[in-house]
């Protein structure tokens, strides 16, 4: 599953998992400080607040060259660009800090913070071994813009492949478009699809046409059984398969040039891990 819905809206798994972990460790820190009657809610919430800042400050640093023209771009966090260590730096740093100058509150929030960084931990590995065992390429019925059978299987052809999920109705879907039209030139090597979700080929024709849009495999799947199967209750996803068809990544929200750069960059780190095992295997055998 990569995004649960709360009411209207959808959260990624990802920042789900960092709200239970503030959750916790608010819960762990009330109570480790009521004998003391020390609150700590503020403290929690000016390392989590220190955390994201540190996080995306990392992610902007790591991938300066595509905001070199969109300097706005750079405070733009819709396109979820965080650097998770660069965010667990800053907040151990920042913890350090309140443990060493603030002494009345060491022991709530320790115990709170190390409870939170425990939980998230704890969480995420579970859900990134179940995602590493089952997630691959979805064999769902998708259909052509001439309504003929198509399978992701087939597009992919062994190459790493990037699935988008998208509708013409969805604003960041629209605002995302050009860059992945642009990535689809730049990276011959790397397949992109484009998967409408629940919209009739006509509409989805009419739509690339007024928008100026030049996309390769733009596929339509009318019954969303593409997004049931990944688990995704918000729109647009992106997902990332390597050459084997394994998921590596996936990305729930508006995509940049940055982020989605981000998402490429597994595709290279997958391939040394698979190339590493092969290696040991060889030697072992």
């Amino acid at each position: 599953m990569l995004s649960v819905g709360v009411g209207p809206f959808s959260l990624s798994i990802g920042h789900l998992l960092l709200l239970l972990a503030f959750i916790v460790a608010l819960i762990v820190g009330a109570l480790a400080g009521r004998k003391e009657k020390l609150p700590i809610a503020g403290p929690l919430a000016d390392i989590f607040l220190a955390a994201m800042v540190g996080a995306r400050l990392g992610f902007v640093v790591r991938y300066f060259e595509h905001y070199q023209d969109d300097w706005l771009g750079i405070i733009d966090i819709r396109d979820g660009g965080f650097d998770l260590v660069s965010g667990l730096v800053v907040a151990l740093i920042f913890t350090g800090y309140l443990l060493w100058r603030r002494t009345n509150i060491r022991r709530p929030l320790g115990f709170a913070v190390a409870s939170g960084l425990l939980i998230w931990g704890f969480t995420t590995g579970v859900i990134a071994l179940i995602d590493d065992q089952t997630q691959g390429l979805p064999d769902v019925a998708l259909t052509n813009l001439n309504e003929q059978p198509v399978s992701l299987d087939s597009l992919a052809r062994g190459q790493p492949t990037v699935v988008n999920l998208w509708a013409t109705w969805c604003p960041p879907c629209i605002r995302e478009m050009p860059v992945l039209e642009d990535a689809q030139n730049r990276y011959p090597g790397v397949n992109f699809v484009f998967a409408n979700q629940g919209e009739h080929p006509e509409t989805i024709s009419r739509f690339l046409s007024q928008q100026n849009l030049n996309l390769n495999h733009v596929l339509s799947d009318r019954q969303g059984g593409l997004a049931r199967a990944i688990g995704s209750q918000g729109l647009p996803t992106t997902l990332f398969y390597n050459a084997q068809g394994k998921l590596v990544d996936s990305h729930m929200g508006e995509l940049s040039r940055a982020s989605l750069a981000q998402g490429l960059e597994r595709f290279d780190a997958s391939q040394s891990v698979e190339d590493e095992t092969i290696r040991l295997a060889i030697i072992q055998s």
